[in-house]
C-alpha cells in the first residue's frame, strides 16, 4: 500500500473488528480464529482484496469511535471459538463506517462467518466465510488422525487448510502505511492438533497441540486453535489521519497522537471521539 497525501477537507481512516477465538477440541482440532474485518480509505488496498475506500469528507461534528474486543479464549472442550466485535466510526455527517469482527474457528464442524472466517476443524469441515471488502474466508480442515485443524481467514489471503498430521497456517492480513510506518495488521489464527501452525502475518496467534496463543493486541488478528485452551482473538483499532492544519485537537478516550510530515494521526485503542471545528 502506498502513502498517499491526505487532500484538504478530508481524513483517511483505517478501521477494523476485533479477530475470534480459536477452536478447542481436546484430543482432536481446533481451527484458528478468522481476523476482523478490515476497511481504509489509506493507500490503495483494503481488506478481502477490495480497493481502498473514500476518504470521509471532514465537517464539524464529533466523530465517534468504537472499539471490538476480541474473542474470548476457549478452554471447555469442545467449542467454537468466539467471534470478535465490531469497530466503528460514527457521525451525523457520514454514513456509520463499520467492520465485522472475525469469525470464531471450528471445534468441531466448519468454522464461523465473520469479518474474515475461523478456520475448519479435520474431517472435511470447510472454512468460515468472510465478509466482502473486509477479509477471506478460513481454510478447510481435511483429514483424520492426527488430527489437525485449518487456519483462519486473515485480511489479506484465506486461511490454509490442513491435513493428517499438518495444521493449516492463518491468512496473511493487509499491509497500510496510515501512522507514517509500514504495518501489517489483521492476520488469522493458525490451525491446532495434532499439529500447530503458525499465525498470519499481522498478528495471528500461532496454533497448539496444548494452549494456542492469542492474536496480537490492536491489529483485529485472529486467536490460535488448540486442543487444550484456544488463543484469544487481538482487539481492533481504529486510526484517523489528517492535515495537521484542520486538526482541531479536540479529542476523548485518550488516542495516541503523532505527526507525519504535515498530517496529523490519531490512534485508538479504546473507544473514544474526535470532535472536528
Amino acid at each position: 500500500n502506498p502513502s498517499p497525501i491526505v487532500p484538504a477537507g478530508q481524513m483517511a481512516f483505517l478501521n477494523i473488528a476485533g479477530g475470534a477465538s480459536g477452536g478447542v477440541e481436546n484430543s482432536r482440532s481446533g481451527g484458528g480464529g478468522g481476523a476482523g474485518g478490515f476497511r481504509t480509505s489509506f493507500g490503495t488496498t483494503s481488506g478481502g482484496g477490495a480497493s481502498s475506500e473514500s476518504n470521509i469528507t471532514l465537517a464539524a461534528g464529533t466523530y465517534t469511535i468504537t472499539i471490538g474486543a476480541g474473542g474470548a479464549s476457549q478452554s471447555s472442550s469442545p467449542n467454537a471459538g468466539n467471534d470478535g466485535n465490531l469497530s466503528s466510526i460514527a457521525a451525523s455527517s457520514i454514513t456509520t463506517i463499520s467492520s465485522v469482527g472475525g469469525g470464531g474457528g471450528g471445534a468441531p464442524g466448519t468454522g464461523r462467518t465473520g469479518g474474515s472466517g475461523g478456520g475448519g476443524a479435520h474431517g472435511g469441515n470447510a472454512g468460515g466465510a468472510g465478509t466482502a471488502n473486509q477479509g477471506f474466508a478460513g481454510g478447510t480442515g481435511t483429514g483424520e488422525s492426527p488430527y489437525a485443524g485449518a487456519g483462519g481467514g486473515g485480511a489479506g489471503v484465506v486461511g490454509s487448510g490442513s491435513s493428517a498430521g499438518s495444521a493449516g497456517t492463518g491468512g496473511n492480513g493487509v499491509e497500510v502505511s496510515i501512522t507514517g510506518t509500514a504495518t501489517f495488521y489483521a492476520g488469522g489464527g493458525g490451525g491446532g492438533g495434532a499439529a500447530d501452525a503458525a499465525g498470519g502475518t499481522g498478528g495471528g496467534g500461532h496454533g497448539a497441540t496444548g494452549t494456542a496463543n492469542a492474536g496480537t493486541t490492536n491489529t483485529g488478528s485472529g486467536g490460535g486453535g488448540a486442543q487444550t485452551a484456544s488463543g484469544a482473538g487481538g482487539s481492533g483499532v481504529v486510526i484517523l489521519r489528517l492535515r495537521t492544519s484542520e486538526y482541531s485537537g479536540s479529542t476523548t478516550g485518550s488516542p495516541t497522537v503523532t505527526t507525519t510530515g504535515e498530517e496529523t494521526v490519531l490512534t485508538y485503542t479504546g473507544s473514544g471521539t474526535y470532535v472536528h471545528s
